[in-house]
């Protein structure tokens, strides 16, 4: 049966989790309880036992009973419900292929948590894209746990197919090869990575992890024994850059796959501790074109140089040289695609995020964004000029992120807040903050199941045009990170995601919550200022 389940908390409810830094927090508004990381009550809560939700402890803080009234409504969305006409398919651009997670129109059955669900398989896009290869398939993702992948990875390596893969550093080792005394030293958030990926190495089921289930379950494990080579980005003799933030796949430098899912199973299907979960919102693109392989190819060779063991030739970071835009036109279809960093010494305007800030500059009638996170001042100025000038603009972005005192939506809603880490006694605003001098009420925050992110990182503007991929739309993305970033000028597209949109909208939780703007008001007063 379809649910939207989700709970509504009075006002005055508050929450403490215990972090290692111990602090504490209070829900921005009713029904979003948590703006800080690695703690998460969302919008859409939705379990298969709420008996002891009073009482349910989440990570390491609880929803307890602190004798407020709190309502739960609540139900688990697997389909439509009787009476509610099914949505059809939407065609495909011909060279384009858009793929979500959350899509309505499709079903498969998971296959590491054995659930018949909802949604486009991103990670069987990604195999079959693999299994496809005659002559190569190159890798560049930030995080790799998927077993499938891998293992088709392993499978066309055997094959005499050339295999390489680029991760980040931060996600280059197997979770298998952790000591007992580092697992004890992992912080909450690495804690609860490395229990999901108990949960999907142990097949039996018996909460023991063998090494046949560690051969067969952990993907960078398969990627060993296979023997394909590998690097990260600390490859340069570096400690890393930003982020290798990239997400994509080329095959035969013909196909290109570019998502803005990690090869994860929280990016791609859901969480083994949250039933509920559906995954992180994320799009996934199938691209036929050998140019664009091409081009995505030469990004990939900058950051491989001459592959592991050898000289540091690596280019990862700020030390890639400028890219510039390049386009492609295909029929009625184009494509642009940009490659992060860009040097902050270069106008801003020749940046990946100038590129976006072009982009929307060309609407005229509306503008709808879908983002993890939105922290970038220029873009937020440049979505106030079209606003000014009539162009209709709805922002959802992730909870975990909307309402801190960095995001942009704060911007939209007309409204600053001071950052909590600064001095108590520091009332200076942040640098260049320009809140909007006529807000708008379409900004807000999805309703997502327990455990699930927005991730995704699009805009679509006029219904004709998708900025979209691997790239936040935040500073670090712009001038630090591995990224990339597609602008494409396709109606078929767009459908796709004008629809994916819609569905997260459509419960959506929109406005100044009251808050943060109490918030706003207590800081204002405090310190004298005009937030």
């Amino acid at each position: 049966m379809a649910v939207s389940a989700w709970i509504l908390f009075q006002d005055s409810l508050q929450l403490r989790q215990s972090f290692r830094n111990s602090k504490e927090f209070n829900p921005p508004f009713r029904g979003q309880v948590s703006s800080l990381p690695d703690f998460r009550v969302v919008l859409g809560c939705c379990e298969e036992n709420l008996e002891a939700m009073g009482n349910r402890k989440l990570g390491q803080g609880k929803i307890g009973g602190l004798g407020l009234g709190l309502m739960l409504l609540c139900a688990c969305q697997t389909e439509v419900p009787p009476g509610v006409e099914q949505p059809q398919p939407l065609p495909q651009d011909p060279i384009v292929e858009v793929y979500f997670n959350h899509n309505s129109t499709a079903k498969y059955t998971e296959p590491y948590r054995h659930r018949t669900r909802q949604g486009d398989d991103l990670e069987a896009k990604i195999v079959a894209a693999i299994q496809s290869a005659h002559s190569s398939v190159d890798v560049a993702v930030q995080e790799f746990r998927l077993p499938r992948v891998a293992q088709a990875l392993a499978d066309r390596h055997r094959a005499g197919v050339r295999v390489r893969v680029i991760l980040e550093n931060t996600y280059s080792r197997p979770w298998s090869s952790l000591s007992n005394q580092e697992i004890a030293r992992l912080d909450p958030r690495d804690r609860g990575r490395y229990q999901e990926f108990r949960r999907l190495v142990d097949r039996n089921g018996d909460h023991q992890v063998s090494q046949a289930e560690i051969n067969q379950g952990d993907a960078l494990v398969i990627l060993q024994k296979a023997g394909i080579p590998r690097i990260d980005d600390t490859a340069n003799g570096s400690a890393g850059s930003g982020l290798m933030h990239h997400k994509f796949v080329v095959v035969d430098q013909q196909l290109v796959i570019a998502t803005s899912a990690n090869f994860t199973p929280s990016d791609a299907h859901g969480d083994f501790a949250h039933p509920a979960s559906t995954g992180n919102a994320n799009n996934l693109l199938r691209i036929e074109s050998r140019e664009l392989a091409v081009a995505f190819t030469e990004e990939f060779n900058l950051m491989w140089g001459d592959g592991p063991g050898g000289k540091p030739d690596s280019k990862f970071g700020p030390q890639k040289p400028w890219r510039s835009p390049r386009q492609f036109t295909f029929g009625k279809t184009t494509l642009t695609v940009q490659f992060s960093p860009t040097s902050p010494t270069l106008p801003w305007e020749r940046s990946t995020n100038g590129l976006i800030g072009k982009t929307l500059s060309t609407a005229t009638q509306s503008i709808d964004l879908a983002l993890f996170v939105f922290s970038e001042q220029h873009l937020v100025n440049l979505l106030e000029t079209r606003q000014q000038e009539g162009v209709k603009i709805k922002t959802l972005i992730d909870p975990g992120f909307a309402y801190r005192p960095y995001s942009e939506a704060l911007d939209m809603l007309g409204i600053s807040l001071l950052n909590p880490s600064q001095r108590r006694d520091n009332c200076t605003p942040k640098a260049n903050n320009r809140p909007w001098k006529n807000p708008i009420t379409t900004v807000g925050v999805p309703r997502l199941a327990r455990g699930d992110l927005l991730h995704h990182k699009f805009g679509l503007i006029d219904d004709t045009t998708i900025v979209t991929g691997s790239h936040n739309w935040t500073e670090s993305a712009n001038q630090n990170n591995d990224e990339t970033l597609l602008v494409i000028h396709s109606p078929w597209a767009a459908a796709h995601f004008r629809r994916e949109f819609d569905r997260l909208y459509g419960t959506a939780v929109t406005g100044l919550p009251p808050t943060i703007r109490r918030k706003a008001a207590a800081q204002k007063k405090k310190c004298h200022l005009n937030l």
